[in-house]
């Protein structure tokens, strides 16, 4: 039972991305034209959701799930995250799809999102292999 309820949360995000049409590529190729708000909304809309929450979280000292404290720590500034962006906003453009999207998209039947997947796996697997190599 422990393993099918992320399964069956993990669909129900899914299909919450698709009925909002979060996981389109028509309306992910909007976006970085500029040419419609609905994606900017949405992010924005999960960004002060999520912030509300963290502040929260801090203010009233809520615990996990577990009973332990909840802790969020800062992540030094790492010039590489600026190429890491770059290179993953111009996937994301490019492909019309980020990691949580290329799922949705393929339970949707959108087929070459497997495409996006195995270049998304690939580039994941590149940068394990590449890291010990790379400044941090």
């Amino acid at each position: 039972m422990q393993r099918i309820i992320p399964l069956l949360l993990g669909v129900y995000f899914g299909i919450i991305m698709v009925k909002s049409e979060v996981a389109s590529w028509f309306r992910i190729q909007k976006m970085f034209r500029f040419e419609e708000a609905h994606m900017y909304l949405t992010m924005g809309s999960a960004l002060a959701v999520g912030l509300i929450s963290v502040l929260l979280i801090k203010k009233l000292g809520l615990n996990s799930l577990s009973g332990a404290p909840v802790q969020i720590k800062g992540k030094p500034f790492q010039k590489g995250t600026i190429v890491g962006g770059l290179l993953f906003g111009m996937g994301w453009a490019i492909t019309g799809a980020c990691p949580g999207p290329i799922f949705a998209q393929m339970g949707n039947g959108e087929y070459l999102a497997v495409i996006s997947f195995a270049g998304a796996f690939l580039g994941a697997y590149l940068y394990a292999w590449l890291r010990p190599r790379l400044p941090h």
